[in-house]
């Protein structure tokens, strides 16, 4: 990629960001994001290819850094779990959970946690290039550790665990508002506590 389309990609994303800060996603149109980079009218469809393009594509800059640090030790671990420290579900968990807690603290990070929940439960799926949004990495880490359990049953369970946090941090508000909050301590036994659940 040469460094004018990088830097006009970046445009666009920061663009786009700027807007859904402001506006309701559904609001942002690809020609409003075009406008506000000042590029023409057909700068996302020739840079991204949709509007589904751009979001996603958004999402994985934003938000790929903040799980892959933390990720990356617990697949070792269920990759390798006679050396060293044992691999724990509880533990791929809270490695998931704790950065939705981090992201929600700001503006832009409920930002972006509303935008991944509204792209991802209609389809399950998001036109990224990360493995990371995809459940598969995930469903082989819980493969390696419930063994005992079908394809099928892991599909289940981790579709169920990871729903139920993108309906939680995607409806996230303010920390300083009087809404209630799930203590993240709480939800990270309830998920682990499903998904190493006895075989059915």
């Amino acid at each position: 990629m040469s460094d004018e389309t990088s830097s006009t990609r970046d445009r666009l994303l920061a663009a786009a960001e700027r807007l859904l800060l402001s506006k309701d996603p559904d609001q942002v149109s690809v020609r409003a994001v075009n406008a506000e980079a000042g590029l023409n009218s057909g700068a996302v469809h020739y840079h991204f290819g949709s509007r589904e393009g751009l979001i996603a594509a958004l999402l994985e800059r934003e938000l790929v850094p903040v799980w892959a640090d933390r990720l990356a030790p617990i697949i070792r671990r269920s990759e390798q779990p006679d050396e060293g420290e044992p691999f724990s579900v509880a533990d791929l968990v809270a490695a998931i959970v704790q950065p939705f807690e981090e992201l929600v603290r700001t503006e832009k990070g409920r930002m972006l946690c509303r935008l991944l929940a509204r792209t991802t439960l209609p389809r399950w799926r998001i036109p990224a290039s990360s493995p990371w949004f995809s459940s598969a990495p995930f469903e082989v880490m819980l493969g390696r550790a419930m063994p005992e359990l079908s394809v099928r049953e892991i599909s289940e369970r981790w579709r169920l665990a990871f729903t139920l946090l993108l309906e939680i941090y995607g409806q996230a508000s303010d920390p300083s508002s009087a809404r209630p909050q799930i203590q993240s301590e709480t939800l990270i036994a309830f998920l682990s506590a499903g998904l190493t659940a006895p075989a059915r």
